[in-house]
């Protein structure tokens, strides 16, 4: 997993990350990932007065990179801003839970084997930004990670049934954990931003208000724990009854069921026991499927990571937590 650390100005940040990488004679549009076609340049250029409205220093990031790299400003932001609305590879599964004692949020995310040298994980402190450690599959946008005010936030992604011109999932992460400190706060602004895929978003804060947002470009249904215990969980399904129509049941989503029910009953058995330990257990795959691909089959978890809310901790493992270990990670100075 390659690390970096942001600072400055998203522009500065984003030129000197560029710059670094293109000296190291890495050049980001010669990787066999960077898919440009007219169909995303179209989209990208729906979505791009959106992002000049609402977040315009996301722009100046990726502006940055592109000068930095010596490469096309247009392909980067069409690479970026049409992610998640064409291509559907990422899975992941996300959960978050709380008693007197512990708010805990964790993840795993499930990718392809063939390009896990490309994820990151990021320590961005930027101008008029909060502070966040964050994870990706790709750059730029994040795909879990704590701010220094301890809201975490994790996306799944779902299969885009619908799309519009907006933010997509992992812009949404890394909009939310640089502007917002709770949950509610969080949940308010999401409710003003264009959103162009379908996600859920599992939000966990420092006062224990937990939550999923499953989302797309029609509609926003908050989950919030139930009679079952003080738990919320999701993988790559809508499971409200009014996000279920937008689900494809027909595209492989590597068992999100089936990790689903395990993470749902495993709470629900252990409601009021929860522990880092327990959310290790569940992310392993000891209670049943989650983890346990076959790497032959280019499928894995790359990483899992935990988020201690109350502790002020985070866990995270390097692959897969099956058989790498959790590690701290000291580096974000929470508030």
């Amino acid at each position: 997993m390659y690390h970096g650390r942001f600072k400055g100005t998203h522009y500065n940040a984003g030129y000197k990350w560029g710059e670094l990488l293109y000296k190291n004679n890495n050049v980001i549009s010669n990787k066999h990932t960077f898919i440009i076609t007219e169909e995303r340049k179209n989209f990208a250029k729906q979505c791009l007065p959106i992002y000049e409205k609402y977040y315009p220093e996301i722009l100046e990031e990726i502006k940055g990179i592109a000068e930095g790299q010596k490469s096309s400003y247009e392909d980067l932001y069409t690479f970026l801003l049409s992610m998640y609305c064409f291509e559907f590879d990422n899975h992941c599964t996300c959960l978050a839970m709380k008693n007197e004692n512990k708010i805990i949020f964790g993840r795993n995310s499930d990718f392809l084997v063939s390009i896990e040298n490309l994820y990151m994980n990021c320590l961005y402190k930027l101008e008029n930004s909060y502070a966040f450690n964050g994870n990706t599959t790709a750059f730029v946008e994040m795909e879990d990670g704590i701010n220094e005010y301890g809201l975490a936030i994790g996306l799944t992604f779902i299969y885009p049934t619908i799309k519009k011109a907006g933010f997509n999932s992992g812009m949404l992460v890394r909009y939310l954990l640089e502007k917002c400190k709770t949950t509610n706060e969080a949940i308010e602004i999401l409710k003003t931003l264009p959103i162009a895929s379908q996600q859920t978003l599992t939000i966990a804060d420092s006062i224990g208000n937990i939550v999923i947002a499953e989302c797309n470009a029609e509609n926003i249904e908050i989950i919030k724990p139930n009679q079952d215990g003080n738990f919320v969980t999701t993988a790559n399904e809508f499971t409200s009854n009014s996000m279920k129509e937008y689900n494809n049941y027909n595209v492989d989503n590597w068992r999100a069921e089936e990790r689903y029910i395990t993470s749902y009953n495993t709470l629900k058995e252990n409601n009021n026991n929860f522990s880092i330990e327990l959310t290790k257990d569940i992310l392993l795959g000891k209670y049943g499927f989650m983890c346990q691909y076959d790497r032959k089959t280019n499928a894995d978890t790359v990483w899992s990571v935990i988020y201690d809310i109350k502790n002020k901790k985070i866990y995270r493992a390097e692959g897969n937590p099956s058989r790498k270990q959790f590690k701290e990670d000291t580096r974000l100075k929470f508030i």
